[in-house]
């Protein structure tokens, strides 16, 4: 498979993409925990069905020592033991986040106050951030047709 577009041969996407790819750096340097980082990169990405940004988060989070166990079972985490209780509340914070259109209620009163009781202001600021730069990321990737699996872990940070 072929992506439709070239986004780094663009002028008008160098430009556009330079600003995300710094977005995504102050990120990386926020108080947001990294493996909560990428739990929610690759939860988001899930949803939305963008493979390159499942791949790339894959092995990002893996290279910075994730374990298989817990990566496998992002998409099923509800179910899952493995995750803490703050990593609960970021992962369910950016499925409503992402599913705003599905969720009649988007982010609800409910679900702030428990992402609140780990996170402080600042991390909850980085946690929306990011879920809202995930969702902008994927949308690239995918009307674009982005392919998957040759990502190397560290070639965008």
């Amino acid at each position: 498979m072929d992506a439709r577009l070239d986004y780094f041969a663009s002028p008008t996407a160098g430009k556009a993409l330079k600003h995300f790819m710094s977005a995504g750096m102050t990120l990386k340097e926020s108080p947001l925990p990294a493996a909560t980082q990428e739990l929610v990169a690759l939860r988001v990405s899930q949803i939305n069905g963008c493979a390159a940004c499942i791949d790339m988060h894959t092995k990002e989070a893996a290279a910075a020592g994730e374990t298989p166990v817990r990566l496998n079972l992002v998409a099923a985490w509800r179910e899952a033991t493995v995750f803490t209780d703050a990593e609960r509340a970021a992962l369910e914070l950016a499925e409503a986040g992402t599913r705003v259109a599905d969720a009649a209620t988007g982010v609800d009163d409910e679900l702030w106050t428990y992402a609140a009781k780990h996170y402080d202001e600042e991390q909850l600021t980085s946690l929306v951030v990011l879920v809202s730069f995930m969702n902008a990321v994927n949308r690239l990737n995918i009307i674009a047709q982005q392919p998957a699996g040759d990502y190397e872990p560290g070639r965008f940070h």
